[in-house]
This record gives structure tokens, C-alpha cells and sequence, in this order.
């Protein structure tokens, strides 16, 4: 289960200026032809000691229709472990807000290459357990308003991402189609729609991306 207590949850409605207030039961034809998959454990911004965003975030009053799949750019660590997740959350919530000028971490979701999913731009955890809305991001031009995107920490221009990461992966893609009623072909990398790189080979991979996402659902 996502690590979302009161507190988390009380303190995302306030910095989204009581836009909780507008969620609603998710509709049950939206997504009645997927299975339910497992919800994995996603750190919220609290978890991991997030700035507070330097200004409002914007709140879309729809779902999202596609995943965007990324990769950091940053070291390739060796480190594994959560604390480690954590510190890289907080470093790239820097680069962004510090370096980009942006309000808060551009993405929604890290995934480390230990595997540990953590929740990136404040409000989208709430908004993905809610199922009828999204917080607006800045990882992907022409898209921020339309889809959910995940950072996946490491570089993979010339290298594979670790099975840890991998598999993380996968569960989170296939709990976030599950929850917004997203096809798995929805799922696309950042190169599919701005002049970049980015996910490296990554980007290969996502016809198995779809069919194991497809396969959990």
C-alpha cells in the first residue's frame, strides 16, 4: 500500500488550494474492463522531506490518457536502498526547482534503481489514488497536461536498467492504467514527443513495457 497517511493527504489538499474537495468516485465504466493489480508502495513527497512547491500547482479536472516514460540522466548508482531513493528524489526536486526555475519536481513518479517508487510533483499521489484528476507536470512539452510521467533514475543510453527498477516499473505502470482507465499501448517515451534522448533504451523496451503491463492487466 502507498505510504499516504492523514496528515499526507490532508497537507496535498491544502497546497492544491482545496482542490480534493472536487474528487469523486472514480466512474465504473470508466476502467471496467481491467483486472485490478496490485497498488505498490509509493513514498509521498512528505516520506521522502519534499520542498513545499514555490507557487500553486495547477490541477487538470480530467484524467490523463497516456504514461510518459523518462530516465534521470543522472550517475547510474550502485545504491539501492530507499534512503538512497530518497536523496535522489530531493536532488532532482533541486535541479528542477533551483536549476529550471521550475515550482516543483517536474515529473510525477521516481522510480530508483532500487526499485523504490516515489511520488515527485506534490499532489499526484493523492490524485492517482482518487482516480478522476491530475496535477499538471513539466517533464514532457505539449504533454504536462495529458500524461502521467515517471522518472526512472540512471542513465540508459548504453546500458539495460537493473531488474529492480524494471520490475518497479511495470507495477506502477500497470497500477496507474488501472487507475486512470489508460490502455497499455498508452504507454510512450519522452522521445516520442520532444527532441531528446531521453529514456535511452528504455525507449526500446516499451513494446514489452505494453505487454507486461497488459499481461497484469
Amino acid at each position: 500500500m502507498a505510504r499516504l497517511t492523514r496528515r499526507d493527504a490532508l497537507r496535498g489538499a491544502v497546497l492544491l488550494g482545496g482542490a480534493a474537495a472536487l474528487l469523486s468516485v472514480a466512474d465504473p465504466s470508466a476502467g471496467a474492463a481491467l483486472a485490478a493489480p496490485d497498488q505498490p508502495s509509493i513514498d509521498s513527497c512528505g516520506a521522502w522531506s519534499a520542498r513545499p512547491p514555490a507557487g500553486p500547482l495547477t490541477i487538470v479536472q480530467h484524467r490523463p490518457n497516456k504514461i510518459i516514460v523518462h530516465h534521470t540522466a543522472l550517475a547510474n548508482s550502485t545504491d539501492t536502498s530507499r534512503a538512497h531513493a530518497f536523496a535522489a528524489s530531493r536532488e532532482i526536486q533541486d535541479l528542477h526547482m533551483d536549476g529550471n526555475g521550475w515550482i516543483d519536481s517536474g515529473q510525477h513518479f521516481t522510480n530508483s534503481r532500487g526499485g523504490w517508487l516515489t511520488e515527485g510533483r506534490h499532489g499526484s499521489l493523492y490524485a492517482l489514488l482518487h482516480s478522476q484528476t491530475m496535477v499538471q507536470g513539466a517533464h514532457c512539452v505539449g504533454q504536462n497536461d495529458q500524461a502521467i510521467g515517471i522518472e526512472n533514475e540512471g542513465t540508459y543510453l548504453t546500458e539495460q536498467p537493473p531488474a529492480a527498477l524494471w520490475s518497479s516499473l511495470i507495477a506502477f505502470c500497470a497500477f496507474t492504467c488501472h487507475q486512470y482507465g489508460i490502455p497499455a499501448t498508452e504507454i510512450y517515451g519522452h522521445k516520442d514527443f520532444n527532441n531528446t534522448q531521453c529514456p535511452g533504451l528504455l525507449h526500446a523496451r516499451l513494446p514489452e513495457l505494453r505487454t507486461a503491463v497488459a499481461a497484469r492487466l
